[in-house]
């Protein structure tokens, strides 16, 4: 049994550089005096604390710290108040921003016109002040001037004393702060390079365009003989190595040796290749995000690390043709845990496959929670299932499934360890207890690298994803004239019969983790069937994040201008621009495409 004594809730901190993003909330109002602003004043600031207050009860940072938001002093009336609330939002750190009113007002003399912030609009519907058309004349105002913006109005009319937020606003505002929260977390951070590309991969031909013209993201590179430099010269806290192998030997169990004889590496070897991957985890984790220990013992430079959410490490071939891997770092970087507490998860993509990185940085900020990487191995139809078993497949994996399993990096939550109401799922680092992280860590073994693969050694996480957790698979994908463009698949983990299981797994790596994954059809396009959704699958990884996110995945990538080339999310769960209806209605898919190349990149030239 895993020692979880001691283990606790580490902290909630920022890890980076600047201030965490605040929402902004504008409250707009007409501005004509002498009886009408006057009897609407007190209205439209209720209007505003309760959004604010909706926001800040409901929703978190990835980092488990708190979302602010910051009010206007005044209702804006007109371009000074807009000019003035603007310099407020600019010294507070807005990065998302939020219009109120239940009113007619002035559209193009109250906008927010920072072309770079998300923005959303909500026009009270009531009939006594026409909110509504102040909502359609503002937003008619923002697709004239090239500033897209979200339209929210509420369903059905509104007493004009009425305080309460509908349900159908409410979940327009919160989808639409949290999208607009994870792009103004990802501006100004790093993606860090660890190596290079890795086995001609084209996710990690990192495109630094890509990443300061539609995420505002800078590019860190580093080779990998910075790791050997700092193990060699001791350039990484000493007392944290020792307290971390310790809880490394004591909780994450070596499994059976699958390699030949011959090629099974001596348990002094192996004693050492547990010393060197922890090393690298903690390297890693000092040249993302820093460590004021290093300065102390004189590594000043050494001790800013790059600035980075997200890192890639190369790995393959030529640093695992002769160290051990890097799946030990990868597999506890990712998880929401390790030998220093409960914490956000650390996120690195396998083998630097930015891409797929990208896509697990999406759907951890708009989940909060610990993200899978996987190869999408295998398409299994029921035939050939019947062919190789024998057996007939029957409930959720009745049309087939599809293989997830890479290399032992995927986050230790992935095991389904975590629950609620006795339900297997990943839960945000906050609500992990420390028993659940015991029973991740039991339900783990570290496999001796397969040297065939590995001539390094190293250690793979080998583990079986429990079944029933509702999941989303997402992907970017870059293509030569079009630009980004995102994948979206949601569905379940399944549980398949042991004998089914054993076999099948058998025949890729049983030392691997497996993610058993069936997306939900809708029987038509890439989700007419299981096959369908493989077969459409732009690249061989994929991210895999707990939960239906696909909607919050969407209007993510809406406001960063990336196009939406496959989902099967239902249409009334899809929140966008306002403009983007202009690009076409009937064919919301070409709309988006149409509507994201008319924009551009949002931090970037057409």
């Amino acid at each position: 049994m895993a020692n979880i004594k001691g283990m606790r809730l580490s902290g909630l901190e920022n890890r980076f550089k600047g201030s965490m993003p605040k929402i902004g909330i504008r409250p707009v109002i007409d501005g004509r005096r002498r009886g009408v602003r006057e009897s609407l004043e007190e209205q439209t600031m209720r209007m505003a604390r309760s959004v604010a207050d909706l926001l800040e009860h409901n929703l978190k940072h990835a980092n488990g710290l708190p979302v602010e938001c910051i009010i206007a002093d005044t209702c804006i009336g007109g371009v000074s108040e807009a000019a003035q609330t603007a310099e407020k939002f600019a010294r507070a750190g807005v990065g998302v921003s939020i219009t109120v009113t239940p009113c007619w007002c002035y559209g193009a003399e109250t906008l927010d016109m920072d072309s770079l912030i998300p923005k959303a609009i909500w026009g009270f519907n009531g009939t006594e002040r026409p909110g509504a058309v102040y909502l359609a004349a503002a937003l008619a105002a923002h697709d004239q001037k090239g500033i897209p913006a979200f339209g929210i109005y509420g369903k059905d009319v509104q007493e004009a004393d009425d305080a309460e937020i509908p349900s159908d606003v409410k979940e327009k505002l919160l989808l639409f702060a949290k999208a607009g929260l994870a792009a103004a977390t990802m501006r100004g951070k790093s993606y860090l390079q660890m190596g290079s590309v890795a086995m001609g991969i084209a996710g990690s031909m990192v495109d630094p365009d890509f990443l300061e013209d539609y995420l505002g993201m800078r590019f860190e590179s580093i080779d990998l003989t910075e790791f050997i430099r700092r193990i060699d010269e001791g350039i990484y806290d000493k007392e944290e190595f020792e307290r971390a192998l310790a809880w490394t030997k004591e909780n994450c169990i070596e499994g059976k040796d699958n390699n030949k004889p011959h090629m099974q590496s001596s348990s002094e070897r192996k004693d050492w290749e547990w010393e060197f991957v922890v090393k690298m985890a903690m390297i890693a984790k000092d040249l993302m995000a820093g460590n004021k220990k290093l300065a102390e013992m004189g590594f000043e430079e050494e001790a800013l690390g790059h600035n980075a959410i997200l890192a890639g490490f190369q790995g393959q071939r030529q640093w695992t043709d002769h160290f051990p891997n890097g799946d030990f770092l990868e597999a506890i970087l990712n998880s929401s845990f390790d030998w220093n507490g409960i914490r956000e998860p650390f996120l690195v993509a396998t083998e630097n496959d930015c891409l797929n990185g990208i896509a697990m940085l999406f759907g951890h900020l708009v989940s909060d929670r610990a993200q899978i990487f996987a190869d999408v191995r295998t398409y299994w139809s029921p035939e050939a299932v019947k062919r190789v078993t024998g057996k007939e497949l029957d409930g959720m994996a009745a049309q087939g499934f599809i293989h997830l399993i890479n290399s032992g990096a995927a986050a230790l939550d992935a095991t389904g360890e975590q629950t609620t109401k006795d339900e297997p799922v990943m839960k945000p680092f906050w609500e992990i207890t420390p028993n659940e992280v015991g029973k991740c860590l039991d339900g783990t073994r570290w496999r001796p690298a397969i040297r065939e693969y590995f001539r390094g050694g190293g250690f793979s996480s080998n583990f079986l994803t429990k079944g029933g957790m509702p999941v989303t698979m997402s992907r970017v994908n870059l293509i030569k004239g079009l630009g980004p463009v995102l994948q979206i698949a949601e569905g379940y983990t399944i549980d398949l019969p042991e004998d089914i299981h054993d076999i099948l797994n058998r025949r890729t790596d049983p030392t691997w983790p497996t993610t058993w994954f069936t997306p939900i059809l809708t029987g038509k396009g890439a989700f007419k069937d299981v096959y369908s959704v493989m077969n459409s699958w732009g690249a061989n990884h994929g991210a895999i994040s707990y939960g239906h996110i696909g909607d919050k995945l969407i209007t993510l990538a809406s406001m960063l201008r990336i196009p939406v080339s496959m989902h099967n999310v239902s249409e009334n769960r899809i929140f966008r621009p306002s403009a983007w209806y202009s690009f076409g209605t009937n064919d919301l898919e070409g709309a988006d495409f149409r509507a994201c190349s008319n924009y551009g990149p949002l931090y970037g030239r057409k």
